[in-house]
Protein backbone atom coordinates (compact mmCIF):
# COMPACT_ATOMS: atom_id res chain seq x y z
CA UNK A 1 0.00 0.00 0.00
CA UNK A 2 1.75 3.54 -0.97
CA UNK A 3 0.66 6.00 1.13
CA UNK A 4 3.27 8.82 0.47
CA UNK A 5 5.26 10.19 -2.20
CA UNK A 6 8.54 8.77 -0.51
CA UNK A 7 6.44 5.00 -0.92
CA UNK A 8 5.69 5.80 -4.29
CA UNK A 9 9.28 6.65 -4.95
CA UNK A 10 10.75 3.85 -3.29
CA UNK A 11 8.00 1.09 -5.47
CA UNK A 12 8.33 3.00 -8.86
CA UNK A 13 11.97 4.49 -8.62
CA UNK A 14 12.10 7.93 -9.74
CA UNK A 15 12.07 7.68 -13.53
CA UNK A 16 8.98 6.00 -13.31
CA UNK A 17 7.27 8.92 -10.99
CA UNK A 18 8.98 11.69 -13.03
CA UNK A 19 7.58 10.15 -16.18
CA UNK A 20 4.03 10.41 -14.28
CA UNK A 21 4.50 13.65 -13.36
CA UNK A 22 5.60 15.02 -16.91
CA UNK A 23 2.72 12.44 -18.56
CA UNK A 24 -0.36 14.22 -16.50
CA UNK A 25 -2.48 16.66 -17.93
CA UNK A 26 -3.07 20.33 -16.98
CA UNK A 27 -6.37 21.75 -15.15
CA UNK A 28 -8.97 23.04 -17.86
CA UNK A 29 -8.30 26.74 -18.65
CA UNK A 30 -12.03 27.63 -16.88
CA UNK A 31 -10.75 25.97 -14.06
CA UNK A 32 -7.61 28.40 -13.75
CA UNK A 33 -9.05 31.19 -15.33
CA UNK A 34 -11.97 31.00 -12.05
CA UNK A 35 -8.96 30.50 -9.47
CA UNK A 36 -7.09 33.50 -10.85
CA UNK A 37 -10.47 35.60 -10.48
CA UNK A 38 -10.87 34.44 -6.94
CA UNK A 39 -7.61 35.19 -6.23
CA UNK A 40 -7.69 38.60 -7.25
CA UNK A 41 -11.20 39.14 -5.88
CA UNK A 42 -8.68 38.50 -2.71
CA UNK A 43 -6.17 40.75 -3.23
CA UNK A 44 -8.65 43.81 -3.36
CA UNK A 45 -10.38 42.96 0.28
CA UNK A 46 -8.63 45.92 1.70
CA UNK A 47 -10.41 48.51 -0.68
CA UNK A 48 -13.40 49.96 0.32
CA UNK A 49 -16.22 49.69 -2.33
CA UNK A 50 -18.98 52.25 -2.57
CA UNK A 51 -21.15 53.29 -5.77
CA UNK A 52 -22.42 56.62 -6.33
CA UNK A 53 -26.22 58.22 -6.54
CA UNK A 54 -25.59 57.46 -10.52
CA UNK A 55 -24.77 53.72 -9.91
CA UNK A 56 -21.27 54.17 -11.14
CA UNK A 57 -18.91 51.37 -9.35
CA UNK A 58 -15.80 52.93 -7.19
CA UNK A 59 -12.99 51.76 -5.61
CA UNK A 60 -11.32 53.98 -2.25
CA UNK A 61 -7.84 52.77 -1.70
CA UNK A 62 -4.77 54.24 -0.34
CA UNK A 63 -1.35 55.11 -2.06
CA UNK A 64 1.75 55.83 0.59
CA UNK A 65 0.31 57.85 2.92
CA UNK A 66 -3.16 59.00 1.27
CA UNK A 67 -6.45 58.57 -0.19
CA UNK A 68 -7.41 57.98 -3.65
CA UNK A 69 -10.41 57.27 -5.57
CA UNK A 70 -10.91 55.01 -8.77
CA UNK A 71 -13.17 53.73 -10.92
CA UNK A 72 -13.43 50.48 -11.27
CA UNK A 73 -13.37 50.31 -14.48
CA UNK A 74 -10.84 52.83 -15.01
CA UNK A 75 -7.51 51.97 -16.10
CA UNK A 76 -5.71 52.82 -12.63
CA UNK A 77 -7.78 50.33 -10.92
CA UNK A 78 -7.37 47.61 -13.40
CA UNK A 79 -3.71 48.26 -13.81
CA UNK A 80 -3.00 48.13 -9.74
CA UNK A 81 -4.31 44.60 -9.83
CA UNK A 82 -2.45 43.48 -12.54
CA UNK A 83 0.41 44.54 -10.58
CA UNK A 84 -0.66 43.46 -7.41
CA UNK A 85 -1.28 39.64 -8.62
CA UNK A 86 1.71 39.64 -10.27
CA UNK A 87 3.97 40.35 -7.39
CA UNK A 88 2.21 38.02 -5.33
CA UNK A 89 2.45 35.40 -7.84
CA UNK A 90 4.99 36.24 -10.25
CA UNK A 91 3.01 35.62 -13.51
CA UNK A 92 -0.16 38.05 -15.19
CA UNK A 93 -3.93 36.98 -14.43
CA UNK A 94 -5.82 36.26 -17.96
CA UNK A 95 -7.35 38.78 -18.92
CA UNK A 96 -11.24 36.81 -18.33
CA UNK A 97 -10.10 36.39 -15.23
CA UNK A 98 -9.71 40.25 -14.72
CA UNK A 99 -12.80 40.35 -16.49
CA UNK A 100 -14.53 38.42 -14.32
CA UNK A 101 -12.92 39.71 -11.09
CA UNK A 102 -14.26 43.67 -11.68
CA UNK A 103 -17.07 42.64 -12.31
CA UNK A 104 -17.60 40.58 -9.24
CA UNK A 105 -16.47 44.08 -7.49
CA UNK A 106 -18.78 45.93 -9.33
CA UNK A 107 -21.59 44.09 -8.10
CA UNK A 108 -20.12 44.09 -4.39
CA UNK A 109 -19.86 47.83 -4.44
CA UNK A 110 -23.34 48.36 -5.88
CA UNK A 111 -25.70 45.76 -3.62
CA UNK A 112 -23.36 44.83 -0.85
CA UNK A 113 -21.79 48.84 -0.44
CA UNK A 114 -23.20 51.85 0.85
CA UNK A 115 -23.32 54.61 -1.58
CA UNK A 116 -21.52 58.15 -1.58
CA UNK A 117 -21.12 61.13 -3.74
CA UNK A 118 -18.52 62.25 -5.57
CA UNK A 119 -17.17 65.99 -6.31
CA UNK A 120 -15.33 67.41 -9.45
CA UNK A 121 -13.00 70.11 -8.49
CA UNK A 122 -15.15 71.95 -5.69
CA UNK A 123 -17.44 70.58 -3.07
CA UNK A 124 -19.32 71.93 0.17
CA UNK A 125 -19.44 70.20 3.60
CA UNK A 126 -20.75 71.52 6.71
CA UNK A 127 -20.80 75.35 5.98
CA UNK A 128 -16.75 74.62 4.51
CA UNK A 129 -16.17 74.85 0.51
CA UNK A 130 -13.25 72.12 -0.58
CA UNK A 131 -10.74 73.15 -3.44
CA UNK A 132 -9.26 69.70 -5.12
CA UNK A 133 -5.34 70.74 -6.05
CA UNK A 134 -5.50 68.17 -7.73
CA UNK A 135 -1.89 67.18 -6.85
CA UNK A 136 -0.26 63.55 -6.54
CA UNK A 137 -0.67 63.85 -2.56
CA UNK A 138 -4.84 64.34 -3.35
CA UNK A 139 -4.70 67.91 -1.08
CA UNK A 140 -7.30 70.00 -0.69
CA UNK A 141 -8.09 73.51 0.48
CA UNK A 142 -10.52 73.80 3.11
CA UNK A 143 -11.73 77.44 3.23
CA UNK A 144 -14.51 78.44 6.25
CA UNK A 145 -15.31 81.60 7.59
CA UNK A 146 -12.18 81.57 9.80
CA UNK A 147 -9.67 81.56 6.78
CA UNK A 148 -8.76 79.02 4.47
CA UNK A 149 -5.62 75.97 4.96
CA UNK A 150 -4.32 73.01 2.38
CA UNK A 151 -5.63 69.79 3.96
CA UNK A 152 -3.97 66.49 3.30
CA UNK A 153 -7.14 64.00 3.95
CA UNK A 154 -10.24 65.94 3.51
CA UNK A 155 -13.74 65.50 4.59
CA UNK A 156 -15.07 65.12 1.09
CA UNK A 157 -14.27 63.08 -2.09
CA UNK A 158 -13.29 64.20 -5.04
CA UNK A 159 -12.89 62.14 -8.43
CA UNK A 160 -10.52 62.56 -11.48
CA UNK A 161 -11.61 63.28 -14.45
CA UNK A 162 -8.54 62.83 -17.49
CA UNK A 163 -6.85 65.67 -18.68
CA UNK A 164 -7.39 67.67 -15.20
CA UNK A 165 -4.33 69.62 -14.00
CA UNK A 166 -2.26 70.57 -10.62
CA UNK A 167 -2.96 74.09 -9.03
CA UNK A 168 -0.60 75.16 -7.52
CA UNK A 169 -0.32 75.96 -3.47
CA UNK A 170 -1.63 79.10 -3.02
CA UNK A 171 0.30 81.47 -0.56
CA UNK A 172 -1.10 83.94 1.76
CA UNK A 173 -0.10 88.21 1.79
CA UNK A 174 -1.57 88.40 -2.12
CA UNK A 175 -3.34 90.74 -3.73
CA UNK A 176 -6.31 89.72 -6.34
CA UNK A 177 -5.07 92.96 -8.26
CA UNK A 178 -1.89 91.06 -8.83
CA UNK A 179 -4.73 89.76 -12.06
CA UNK A 180 -5.41 93.07 -13.57
CA UNK A 181 -2.23 93.75 -15.06
CA UNK A 182 -2.15 90.22 -16.63
CA UNK A 183 -5.76 90.84 -18.61
CA UNK A 184 -7.13 93.12 -20.60
CA UNK A 185 -10.39 93.60 -18.49
CA UNK A 186 -10.71 97.63 -19.34
CA UNK A 187 -13.15 98.95 -17.30
CA UNK A 188 -13.67 99.13 -13.41
CA UNK A 189 -17.00 98.10 -14.23
CA UNK A 190 -15.50 95.16 -16.14
CA UNK A 191 -12.96 94.38 -13.26
CA UNK A 192 -15.43 94.08 -10.61
CA UNK A 193 -17.62 91.76 -12.50
CA UNK A 194 -14.88 89.39 -13.32
CA UNK A 195 -13.74 89.27 -10.09
CA UNK A 196 -16.96 89.00 -8.76
CA UNK A 197 -17.39 86.19 -11.55
CA UNK A 198 -13.97 84.19 -10.19
CA UNK A 199 -15.24 84.58 -6.47
CA UNK A 200 -18.75 82.78 -7.56
CA UNK A 201 -17.04 79.93 -9.38
CA UNK A 202 -15.86 78.26 -5.96
CA UNK A 203 -18.95 77.99 -5.12
CA UNK A 204 -19.98 73.86 -5.10
CA UNK A 205 -23.41 74.81 -6.38
CA UNK A 206 -24.77 77.23 -8.57
CA UNK A 207 -26.36 79.04 -9.92
CA UNK A 208 -23.34 80.43 -11.94
CA UNK A 209 -23.52 83.71 -14.43
CA UNK A 210 -22.51 83.07 -18.09
CA UNK A 211 -19.15 84.99 -18.69
CA UNK A 212 -19.23 86.17 -21.99
CA UNK A 213 -16.16 88.37 -23.67
CA UNK A 214 -16.39 90.47 -26.95
CA UNK A 215 -14.37 92.09 -28.27
CA UNK A 216 -12.92 93.01 -31.98
CA UNK A 217 -9.70 91.10 -33.34
CA UNK A 218 -6.35 91.30 -31.19
CA UNK A 219 -8.71 92.01 -28.06
CA UNK A 220 -6.79 89.25 -25.99
CA UNK A 221 -10.26 87.45 -25.42
CA UNK A 222 -9.01 83.60 -25.40
CA UNK A 223 -5.97 84.79 -23.42
CA UNK A 224 -8.49 85.84 -20.99
CA UNK A 225 -10.16 83.27 -21.04
CA UNK A 226 -7.17 80.58 -20.67
CA UNK A 227 -6.56 82.99 -17.61
CA UNK A 228 -9.61 82.83 -15.87
CA UNK A 229 -9.78 79.11 -16.46
CA UNK A 230 -6.68 78.14 -15.38
CA UNK A 231 -7.10 79.46 -12.10
CA UNK A 232 -9.76 77.72 -11.26
CA UNK A 233 -9.80 74.17 -13.14
CA UNK A 234 -6.63 74.29 -15.45
CA UNK A 235 -7.20 71.66 -17.86
CA UNK A 236 -4.60 69.83 -21.04
CA UNK A 237 -7.16 71.59 -23.11
CA UNK A 238 -8.07 74.89 -21.26
CA UNK A 239 -10.96 76.11 -24.17
CA UNK A 240 -12.10 74.09 -26.75
CA UNK A 241 -14.12 74.39 -29.79
CA UNK A 242 -18.02 74.49 -29.82
CA UNK A 243 -20.00 71.71 -28.91
CA UNK A 244 -21.74 70.02 -32.11
CA UNK A 245 -25.16 68.12 -29.61
CA UNK A 246 -25.96 68.15 -25.94
CA UNK A 247 -23.91 65.00 -25.89
CA UNK A 248 -20.66 66.71 -26.24
CA UNK A 249 -21.49 69.31 -24.11
CA UNK A 250 -22.53 67.30 -21.22
CA UNK A 251 -19.34 65.40 -21.56
CA UNK A 252 -17.63 68.84 -20.93
CA UNK A 253 -19.44 69.31 -17.99
CA UNK A 254 -18.92 66.16 -16.34
CA UNK A 255 -15.36 66.03 -17.03
CA UNK A 256 -14.40 69.83 -16.14
CA UNK A 257 -15.97 72.01 -13.49
CA UNK A 258 -15.34 75.55 -15.87
CA UNK A 259 -16.70 75.08 -19.14
CA UNK A 260 -14.94 77.38 -21.82
CA UNK A 261 -15.94 77.71 -25.20
CA UNK A 262 -13.52 79.97 -27.62
CA UNK A 263 -13.63 81.97 -30.99
CA UNK A 264 -17.89 81.85 -31.26
CA UNK A 265 -19.21 83.51 -34.23
CA UNK A 266 -23.16 82.83 -32.96
CA UNK A 267 -24.61 80.47 -30.39
CA UNK A 268 -27.36 78.56 -32.24
CA UNK A 269 -30.51 77.94 -30.45
CA UNK A 270 -30.48 74.22 -28.83
CA UNK A 271 -26.98 75.45 -27.20
CA UNK A 272 -28.27 78.84 -25.91
CA UNK A 273 -30.82 76.83 -24.08
CA UNK A 274 -28.97 74.36 -22.85
CA UNK A 275 -25.75 76.99 -21.78
CA UNK A 276 -28.81 78.27 -19.65
CA UNK A 277 -29.78 74.98 -18.05
CA UNK A 278 -26.25 74.34 -17.06
CA UNK A 279 -25.97 77.48 -15.20
CA UNK A 280 -28.96 77.98 -13.35
CA UNK A 281 -29.93 73.78 -13.70
CA UNK A 282 -32.09 71.86 -15.07
CA UNK A 283 -31.98 68.20 -15.82
CA UNK A 284 -30.27 66.25 -19.23
CA UNK A 285 -30.61 62.94 -20.05
CA UNK A 286 -29.47 60.92 -23.37
CA UNK A 287 -29.25 57.41 -24.19
CA UNK A 288 -26.61 55.37 -23.14
CA UNK A 289 -24.27 54.04 -25.21
CA UNK A 290 -24.76 50.62 -26.62
CA UNK A 291 -28.47 50.22 -25.43
CA UNK A 292 -32.02 50.90 -26.69
CA UNK A 293 -33.68 51.81 -23.36
CA UNK A 294 -31.18 52.88 -21.07
CA UNK A 295 -31.30 56.38 -19.96
CA UNK A 296 -28.18 58.51 -18.53
CA UNK A 297 -29.15 61.74 -16.46
CA UNK A 298 -27.26 64.56 -15.76
CA UNK A 299 -28.25 67.24 -13.01
CA UNK A 300 -25.23 69.56 -13.23
CA UNK A 301 -24.50 73.01 -12.70
CA UNK A 302 -21.02 74.38 -14.31
CA UNK A 303 -18.97 78.35 -14.37
CA UNK A 304 -19.27 78.96 -18.42
CA UNK A 305 -17.12 80.94 -20.31
CA UNK A 306 -17.63 82.22 -23.84
CA UNK A 307 -15.87 84.92 -26.34
CA UNK A 308 -16.41 85.99 -29.56
CA UNK A 309 -16.52 89.23 -31.68
CA UNK A 310 -20.26 89.16 -32.82
CA UNK A 311 -22.88 90.04 -29.78
CA UNK A 312 -23.57 86.11 -28.79
CA UNK A 313 -26.14 86.48 -26.12
CA UNK A 314 -28.96 87.20 -29.20
CA UNK A 315 -31.54 85.34 -27.02
CA UNK A 316 -33.18 87.08 -24.11
CA UNK A 317 -33.06 83.99 -21.53
CA UNK A 318 -28.97 83.49 -22.26
CA UNK A 319 -28.21 87.50 -21.84
CA UNK A 320 -30.87 87.22 -18.65
CA UNK A 321 -27.94 85.15 -17.47
CA UNK A 322 -24.92 86.54 -18.78
CA UNK A 323 -22.42 88.98 -17.62
CA UNK A 324 -20.78 90.60 -21.01
CA UNK A 325 -17.92 92.14 -20.58
CA UNK A 326 -16.86 94.09 -24.22
CA UNK A 327 -12.63 94.21 -24.03
CA UNK A 328 -11.27 96.90 -25.05
CA UNK A 329 -8.38 97.50 -28.48
CA UNK A 330 -5.16 96.80 -27.13
CA UNK A 331 -2.41 99.33 -28.85
CA UNK A 332 0.32 97.73 -30.43
CA UNK A 333 2.79 99.03 -27.99
CA UNK A 334 1.54 97.83 -24.99
CA UNK A 335 1.27 94.04 -26.35
CA UNK A 336 2.87 91.00 -24.61
CA UNK A 337 4.56 87.96 -26.05
CA UNK A 338 2.74 85.01 -24.58
CA UNK A 339 5.95 83.36 -23.52
CA UNK A 340 6.77 86.22 -20.75
CA UNK A 341 3.11 86.80 -19.92
CA UNK A 342 2.62 83.06 -19.14
CA UNK A 343 5.91 83.56 -16.96
CA UNK A 344 4.66 86.40 -14.94
CA UNK A 345 1.08 84.51 -14.46
CA UNK A 346 2.62 80.91 -13.42
CA UNK A 347 4.94 83.35 -10.87
CA UNK A 348 1.90 85.69 -9.77
CA UNK A 349 -0.83 82.72 -9.63
CA UNK A 350 -0.03 81.25 -5.53
CA UNK A 351 -0.81 85.16 -4.58
CA UNK A 352 -4.13 85.16 -6.85
CA UNK A 353 -4.99 81.98 -5.64
CA UNK A 354 -4.52 82.81 -1.93
CA UNK A 355 -6.48 86.27 -2.53
CA UNK A 356 -9.52 84.89 -3.95
CA UNK A 357 -9.66 81.93 -1.82
CA UNK A 358 -9.53 84.74 1.13
CA UNK A 359 -12.49 86.74 -0.38
CA UNK A 360 -14.27 82.93 -0.38
CA UNK A 361 -13.87 83.31 3.03
CA UNK A 362 -14.53 86.26 3.71
CA UNK A 363 -18.35 86.21 1.68
CA UNK A 364 -18.96 82.24 3.71
CA UNK A 365 -18.76 84.82 6.97
CA UNK A 366 -20.91 87.84 5.45
CA UNK A 367 -23.57 85.96 3.59
CA UNK A 368 -25.95 85.63 6.77
CA UNK A 369 -25.95 89.47 6.97
CA UNK A 370 -26.45 90.42 3.28
CA UNK A 371 -29.92 91.69 2.85
CA UNK A 372 -29.97 93.75 -0.71
CA UNK A 373 -32.64 96.32 -1.48
CA UNK A 374 -34.00 94.72 -4.51
CA UNK A 375 -33.14 91.74 -5.94
CA UNK A 376 -32.33 91.29 -9.15
CA UNK A 377 -31.91 88.28 -11.73
CA UNK A 378 -29.75 85.57 -10.44
CA UNK A 379 -29.87 86.74 -7.28
CA UNK A 380 -27.74 84.40 -5.32
CA UNK A 381 -24.96 85.63 -7.35
CA UNK A 382 -25.59 88.91 -6.74
CA UNK A 383 -25.56 88.43 -2.96
CA UNK A 384 -22.51 85.91 -2.88
CA UNK A 385 -20.90 88.48 -4.62
CA UNK A 386 -21.71 91.66 -2.54
CA UNK A 387 -20.61 89.47 0.98
CA UNK A 388 -17.32 88.97 -0.87
CA UNK A 389 -17.02 92.78 -1.85
CA UNK A 390 -14.53 93.56 1.17
CA UNK A 391 -12.24 90.37 0.59
CA UNK A 392 -12.05 91.82 -3.15
CA UNK A 393 -10.59 95.33 -1.83
CA UNK A 394 -14.02 96.85 -3.29
CA UNK A 395 -16.03 99.18 -1.85
CA UNK A 396 -19.62 98.69 -0.59
CA UNK A 397 -22.35 98.67 -3.23
CA UNK A 398 -19.80 98.94 -6.36
CA UNK A 399 -20.95 95.12 -7.25
CA UNK A 400 -24.37 96.04 -7.54
CA UNK A 401 -23.77 99.10 -9.68
CA UNK A 402 -21.52 97.70 -11.78
CA UNK A 403 -24.18 94.63 -12.25
CA UNK A 404 -26.92 96.94 -12.78
CA UNK A 405 -24.93 98.65 -15.02
CA UNK A 406 -24.14 95.65 -16.98
CA UNK A 407 -27.07 94.49 -16.85
CA UNK A 408 -28.43 97.73 -18.57
CA UNK A 409 -26.73 97.66 -21.23
CA UNK A 410 -27.21 93.92 -22.23
CA UNK A 411 -31.44 94.47 -22.00
CA UNK A 412 -30.25 97.26 -24.49
CA UNK A 413 -28.09 95.64 -26.67
CA UNK A 414 -29.85 92.63 -27.02
CA UNK A 415 -33.54 93.91 -27.42
CA UNK A 416 -32.34 96.32 -30.22
CA UNK A 417 -30.09 93.16 -31.91
CA UNK A 418 -33.73 91.26 -32.20
CA UNK A 419 -35.51 92.11 -35.39
CA UNK A 420 -38.68 91.94 -33.51
CA UNK A 421 -37.82 93.84 -30.19
CA UNK A 422 -36.17 96.39 -32.42
CA UNK A 423 -39.28 96.46 -34.30
CA UNK A 424 -41.82 96.84 -31.79
CA UNK A 425 -39.37 99.81 -30.25
CA UNK A 426 -40.15 101.49 -33.67
CA UNK A 427 -43.64 101.28 -33.58
CA UNK A 428 -44.16 102.23 -30.08
CA UNK A 429 -41.96 105.17 -30.63
CA UNK A 430 -43.87 106.20 -33.77
CA UNK A 431 -47.14 105.92 -32.22
CA UNK A 432 -45.57 108.44 -29.55
CA UNK A 433 -45.07 110.76 -32.08
CA UNK A 434 -47.70 110.82 -34.14
CA UNK A 435 -50.58 110.81 -31.75
CA UNK A 436 -49.29 110.76 -28.36
CA UNK A 437 -50.52 107.32 -27.89
CA UNK A 438 -48.10 104.95 -24.96
CA UNK A 439 -50.51 102.20 -25.96
CA UNK A 440 -51.18 99.49 -28.72
CA UNK A 441 -53.83 96.79 -28.85
CA UNK A 442 -55.29 93.67 -31.09
CA UNK A 443 -54.26 90.32 -31.50
CA UNK A 444 -50.73 88.81 -32.54
CA UNK A 445 -51.68 88.08 -36.29
CA UNK A 446 -52.07 92.02 -35.88
CA UNK A 447 -49.40 92.63 -34.28
CA UNK A 448 -47.16 90.34 -36.77
CA UNK A 449 -48.33 92.80 -40.07
CA UNK A 450 -48.23 95.94 -37.93
CA UNK A 451 -44.70 95.40 -37.46
CA UNK A 452 -43.72 94.43 -40.81
CA UNK A 453 -43.97 98.24 -41.11
CA UNK A 454 -40.65 99.01 -39.45
CA UNK A 455 -38.80 96.25 -41.67
CA UNK A 456 -37.80 95.39 -44.69
CA UNK A 457 -38.36 92.43 -46.81
CA UNK A 458 -35.38 90.71 -45.88
CA UNK A 459 -35.58 91.14 -43.04
CA UNK A 460 -38.99 89.37 -43.01
CA UNK A 461 -38.19 86.46 -45.93
CA UNK A 462 -35.60 85.64 -42.98
CA UNK A 463 -35.46 83.03 -40.47
CA UNK A 464 -35.15 85.65 -37.82
CA UNK A 465 -38.53 86.48 -38.76
CA UNK A 466 -41.62 84.58 -36.94
CA UNK A 467 -43.94 83.26 -39.56
CA UNK A 468 -46.73 82.99 -38.15
CA UNK A 469 -48.70 84.40 -35.20
CA UNK A 470 -47.96 81.73 -32.82
CA UNK A 471 -44.14 82.21 -33.65
CA UNK A 472 -44.31 85.88 -32.69
CA UNK A 473 -46.34 85.05 -29.28
CA UNK A 474 -43.98 82.62 -28.58
CA UNK A 475 -41.32 85.39 -29.43
CA UNK A 476 -42.48 88.05 -27.57
CA UNK A 477 -42.71 86.05 -24.18
CA UNK A 478 -38.91 85.24 -24.58
CA UNK A 479 -38.69 89.35 -24.92
CA UNK A 480 -40.99 90.33 -22.50
CA UNK A 481 -39.09 90.95 -19.28
CA UNK A 482 -36.01 92.65 -21.24
CA UNK A 483 -38.93 94.82 -22.85
CA UNK A 484 -40.29 95.62 -19.41
CA UNK A 485 -37.10 96.99 -18.14
CA UNK A 486 -36.72 99.03 -21.36
CA UNK A 487 -40.14 100.76 -20.66
CA UNK A 488 -42.38 98.53 -22.64
CA UNK A 489 -45.24 96.17 -21.10
CA UNK A 490 -46.77 93.86 -22.82
CA UNK A 491 -49.47 92.02 -21.28
CA UNK A 492 -51.65 88.47 -22.66
CA UNK A 493 -55.04 88.89 -22.20
CA UNK A 494 -57.60 86.01 -22.74
CA UNK A 495 -60.04 85.19 -25.26
CA UNK A 496 -62.29 88.52 -26.37
CA UNK A 497 -66.14 88.54 -26.99
CA UNK A 498 -65.02 87.06 -30.81
CA UNK A 499 -63.07 84.14 -29.35
CA UNK A 500 -59.71 86.14 -30.43
CA UNK A 501 -56.74 85.97 -27.55
CA UNK A 502 -55.31 89.69 -27.83
CA UNK A 503 -52.64 91.47 -26.76
CA UNK A 504 -51.78 95.24 -25.45
CA UNK A 505 -48.45 96.97 -25.33
CA UNK A 506 -48.00 99.58 -23.23
CA UNK A 507 -44.93 102.65 -22.76
CA UNK A 508 -44.13 103.14 -19.37
CA UNK A 509 -41.44 104.69 -17.11
CA UNK A 510 -38.23 103.32 -18.70
CA UNK A 511 -37.61 101.25 -15.58
CA UNK A 512 -33.67 100.14 -16.80
CA UNK A 513 -31.35 102.84 -18.51
CA UNK A 514 -27.86 102.31 -19.28
CA UNK A 515 -25.57 103.40 -16.36
CA UNK A 516 -21.64 103.71 -15.41
CA UNK A 517 -21.13 101.57 -12.56
CA UNK A 518 -19.82 103.44 -9.62
CA UNK A 519 -15.83 103.51 -9.49
CA UNK A 520 -14.75 100.98 -7.30
CA UNK A 521 -12.20 102.47 -4.61
CA UNK A 522 -9.95 100.36 -3.47
CA UNK A 523 -9.49 100.15 0.17
CA UNK A 524 -8.48 97.77 2.92
CA UNK A 525 -11.03 95.48 4.49
CA UNK A 526 -12.61 96.53 7.68
CA UNK A 527 -11.89 95.16 11.06
CA UNK A 528 -15.59 93.57 11.24
CA UNK A 529 -14.19 91.82 7.78
CA UNK A 530 -10.54 91.07 8.40
CA UNK A 531 -9.84 87.34 8.35
CA UNK A 532 -7.03 87.10 10.88
CA UNK A 533 -5.16 84.02 9.79
CA UNK A 534 -1.91 82.48 10.66
CA UNK A 535 0.50 80.55 8.27
CA UNK A 536 -0.47 76.78 8.74
CA UNK A 537 0.68 73.12 7.35
CA UNK A 538 0.79 73.10 3.50
CA UNK A 539 1.07 77.11 3.29
CA UNK A 540 -2.54 77.52 3.78
CA UNK A 541 -4.13 79.93 6.00
CA UNK A 542 -6.30 79.65 9.49
CA UNK A 543 -7.81 81.20 12.09
CA UNK A 544 -7.27 81.02 16.02
CA UNK A 545 -4.50 78.80 15.87
CA UNK A 546 -6.30 75.57 15.46
CA UNK A 547 -3.84 72.45 13.75
CA UNK A 548 -6.17 69.86 13.54
CA UNK A 549 -9.81 70.21 13.70
CA UNK A 550 -11.91 66.94 13.64
CA UNK A 551 -12.95 66.29 10.45
CA UNK A 552 -16.53 64.18 10.43
CA UNK A 553 -17.57 61.27 7.44
CA UNK A 554 -18.79 62.37 4.03
CA UNK A 555 -22.71 63.48 4.46
CA UNK A 556 -23.89 61.76 1.38
CA UNK A 557 -23.39 57.98 2.79
CA UNK A 558 -26.23 55.93 3.79
CA UNK A 559 -26.87 55.11 7.62
CA UNK A 560 -26.56 51.76 8.72
CA UNK A 561 -24.80 50.44 5.25
CA UNK A 562 -20.95 51.42 6.00
CA UNK A 563 -17.56 50.75 6.12
CA UNK A 564 -15.23 51.19 8.59
CA UNK A 565 -11.16 51.52 8.07
CA UNK A 566 -8.47 52.88 9.49
CA UNK A 567 -6.28 56.15 8.09
CA UNK A 568 -3.06 55.60 6.42
CA UNK A 569 -1.66 57.21 9.90
CA UNK A 570 -3.46 54.43 11.89
CA UNK A 571 -2.39 51.76 9.44
CA UNK A 572 1.51 53.21 10.10
CA UNK A 573 0.98 53.89 13.49
CA UNK A 574 -0.29 56.81 14.34
CA UNK A 575 -3.75 57.50 15.31
CA UNK A 576 -7.38 58.87 14.89
CA UNK A 577 -9.96 57.81 12.11
CA UNK A 578 -10.28 59.79 8.67
CA UNK A 579 -13.23 61.96 8.09
CA UNK A 580 -13.35 60.85 4.39
CA UNK A 581 -13.78 56.86 5.07
CA UNK A 582 -16.42 55.62 4.34
CA UNK A 583 -17.65 53.58 8.39
CA UNK A 584 -19.80 51.47 10.18
CA UNK A 585 -19.65 50.49 13.63
CA UNK A 586 -19.00 46.64 13.25
CA UNK A 587 -16.42 46.15 10.42
CA UNK A 588 -12.54 46.67 10.61
CA UNK A 589 -10.68 46.42 7.42
CA UNK A 590 -7.21 47.46 7.17
CA UNK A 591 -5.54 48.69 4.46
CA UNK A 592 -2.30 48.63 2.59
CA UNK A 593 -0.61 50.74 0.16
CA UNK A 594 -2.18 50.81 -3.16
CA UNK A 595 1.29 51.42 -6.03
CA UNK A 596 0.61 51.78 -9.66
CA UNK A 597 -0.03 54.32 -12.34
CA UNK A 598 -3.19 56.25 -11.89
CA UNK A 599 -5.75 57.86 -14.52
Amino acid sequence: MINGVDDLLSEWGPDRVLALFEGAEPAPAKDQERAQAARLIELADDVQLFHTPEGSAFARVVVEKHYETWLLRGSSFRRSLVLRFYQTYRKPPGSQALQDAIGVLEAKAQFESPQATLSLRVAEYQGRIYFDLCNPEWQAVEISSEGWRVIDDPPVMFRRAKGMQTLPQPTAGGSISLLRNLINVGSDENWILCISWLVAACRAKGPYPILILQGEQGSAKSTMERILRRILDPSVALVRTPPREDRDLLIAANNSWVIAYDNLSGIQQWLSDSLCRLATGGGFSTRELYTDSDEVFFDVMRPVILNGIDHLAERADLADRALILNLPHIPDNDRKDEEHLYGDFERALPQILGALFTAVSVAIKRIPQIRLATMPRMADFAIWATAAEPGLALAEGSFMDAYRGNRADTIQETVEADVVGAAIIALMSQLEAASGAVDWKGSCKELRLELEKFTDDAVTKSRDWPRSPRALSGRLRRLITFLRESGICITFHGKGSKGQRTLSITRTVTQCTATNATSAVAGPISSSDQVLAVESKGGGRWSGGVDEPPLQPPPALAPGNRLHSKTPEARNGGGGESGGCLRTQSTTTELTSWGGPRD
